[in-house]
């Protein structure tokens, strides 16, 4: 984003396999509108390809710059701030946004750098998926026709961002800095580990456990010195669970 406000950090519109590669340029187009260049692309079925440059009009440098990668976890890597768009209730309820309330949270957070999923053009984005996010972001329609193609979707959401920025409050001021989505993903995968080591959490009748889990700490948004100590507890149950193994206790 051009805005000075956001100059510090890097807001990265994430479309992830995407089909068609005109739904690409199209959605570079409604970024480059409202001052959004970084676009990451998780697997697409075609790209480069020219539909994609021809529909991105004036905003084919945001095209040509697009991140490919093979994962989520690659595209959200190093973000401290990332939101997923759902169109539909989840069995697990998450934290809810509307697009005006996405905008304001991305606008206050000016040093954080921040990831917006976009889903598959027919079936959107995938639990496990969404389950990474901190929140989930949906665009209000009219019943009678709710469909929003993938480059609307992301004209609402950037927009938004736009108008929160030019009346963002000061950030909040904290004295370490926000775990990084990569960070946070290693510190679940110990927490699984464990939790299964020591019996709590059976991988064949899960019961939610993990997801619920997830829910929990990334409302609390850790930052790196508290996933670290976090994960020092991990560790040190991990030794403890060993050494009795050992004297066959």
């Amino acid at each position: 984003m051009n805005d000075n406000k956001a100059s510090s950090r890097e807001i990265r519109v994430v479309l992830v396999e995407t089909t068609h590669p005109g739904n690409i340029g199209a959605a570079a187009r409604a970024m480059r509108n409202m001052g959004l260049t970084s676009l990451v692309l998780v697997s697409p079925r075609e790209h480069p390809v020219d539909k994609a440059r021809w529909r991105a009009a004036s905003a084919g440098d945001v095209v040509d710059g697009a991140r490919v990668v093979e994962t989520v976890d690659e595209a959200i890597a190093g973000c401290e701030l990332v939101v997923g768009t759902s169109a539909r209730d989840r069995r697990i309820p998450w934290p809810m946004l509307d697009p005006r309330e996405c905008g304001a949270k991305i606008a206050t957070e000016a040093s954080h750098n921040v990831a917006i999923l976009f889903g598959r053009e027919s079936r959107g984005l995938k639990n496990e998926e969404l389950q990474k996010c901190h929140y989930h972001v949906n665009i209000p329609t009219a019943e009678a026709y709710s469909s929003l193609n993938l480059a609307m979707a992301v004209q609402v959401i950037t927009y938004e961002i736009l108008m929160a920025a030019r009346e963002a409050p000061p950030p909040l001021e904290w004295d370490q800095p926000i775990a990084g989505a990569d960070s946070v993903e290693h510190f679940y995968e110990h927490l699984e580990r464990t939790l299964t080591d020591i019996g709590f959490h059976d991988p064949d009748n899960p019961r939610q456990l993990l997801p619920r889990l997830r829910r929990l700490f990334n409302r609390v948004r850790m930052d790196q010195m508290e996933v670290n100590m976090l994960r020092g507890i991990l560790t040190t149950v991990d030794t403890a669970r060993s050494s009795s193994r050992e004297d066959g206790t």
